[in-house]
């Protein structure tokens, strides 16, 4: 249930560039005009920059970083349930610490979105720096009727989501087995996935996604291996972004659902930055020089040793890393 205030950012959204009259706005909402009044200065407040003028109503004419983003993903957005539901904070320990809060209890698609993160999560226990307005950090969460064994897919149909997101924007992206996305081979995002299971089927699982929007300076351990987009002089609307990568995410997901991997599989192979290529495998600090072949139809990566053995390896607590650089 959206509201009062949402809903008129909205009517604002729709007529924006012209103004509307608060008496058109009151009407539609059955609301009067002085808390149409209230609710504009409210917005105004957050960072919606709105023009007010006699006889003629108000105007949308833009917003700041720290408006509610909220309100502008889920309005009007092409989908069925993937990001109907934004719960925002400007600052949180975790998006996804706060996701597995109200996993039980909330419809599945809804989005947890900070501005910041204090204690943000990695893959393998690390953490993921997350400064305020410097990234879009958000967890989705999922309810899928699938097998147990299905599961760890979902990191891989997330990093395909995204990927047909970034070339959907005219960004060339690749993706470094299982879970980070990579531009000119520096890592530029990263996901993490958790899940919530009985022996029998899946609770919830917790999809965490984060991106270098706008992060000028990075610490001297991961600068070599990590970029953000403004770094590399291109701009992204951290809204837009989001109206894009939902419609993605949901129609990969129900195609995934049904026993459709195709179309995500194809990006797998196609954008990724390991086949093809001598990597290291690395687990529990020990590398072992392989070649990454293929990446089979469970998106487990299928590599051979150099005394030409086969072996299949599974997500968990596995990362490729490239011989001479991070990939």
């Amino acid at each position: 249930m959206k509201s009062t205030k949402e809903k008129i950012i909205n009517i604002l959204i729709d007529n924006k560039d012209k103004y509307i009259s608060g008496e058109s706005i009151s009407e539609k909402l059955e609301v009067s005009r002085a808390s149409v009044w209230k609710h504009i200065k409210n917005l105004e407040k957050e960072g919606y920059q709105i023009e007010s003028k006699t006889s003629q109503g108000y105007k949308l004419i833009g917003r700041t970083d720290t408006a509610n983003p909220s309100y502008e993903i889920s309005h009007r957005l092409k989908t069925s349930f993937m990001g109907q539901r934004v719960d925002y904070f400007k600052t949180i320990d975790s998006t996804n610490i706060q996701a597995n809060k109200i996993a039980s209890q909330s419809p599945e698609g809804t989005v947890v979105l900070a501005d910041e993160q204090t204690k943000g999560k990695g893959r393998i226990g690390r953490t993921w720096v997350s400064e305020q307005n410097k990234g879009l950090y958000f967890s989705t969460i999922l309810k899928p009727d699938i097998a147990l064994m299905q599961a760890p897919f979902i990191t891989q149909l997330v990093a395909a989501s995204l990927t047909k997101t970034f070339l959907d924007l005219g960004i060339e992206i690749s993706i470094k087995w299982p879970n980070d996305l990579i531009y000119k081979g520096k890592k530029v995002a990263g996901i993490l996935t958790e899940m919530s299971a009985e022996i029998d089927h899946i609770s919830y699982i917790i999809v965490g996604i984060g991106i270098n929007l706008y992060k000028k300076d990075f610490e001297d351990e991961i600068k070599d291996k990590a970029t953000s987009f403004a770094n590399e002089g291109i701009e992204i609307d951290r809204i837009e972004f989001l109206r894009k990568f939902f419609p993605n995410f949901e129609d990969l997901y129900e195609k995934f659902k049904a026993g459709d991997k195709r179309e995500c599989l194809d990006i797998l192979r196609s954008r990724s930055a390991v086949l093809g290529r001598e990597v290291y495998k690395i687990k529990e600090g020990e590398r072992v020089k392989v070649f990454a072949r293929d990446i089979d139809d469970m998106g487990n990566l299928i590599v051979e040793h150099e005394s030409g053995q086969v072996e299949t390896v599974f997500t968990g607590e596995i990362s490729i890393r490239g011989l001479d650089s991070y990939i």
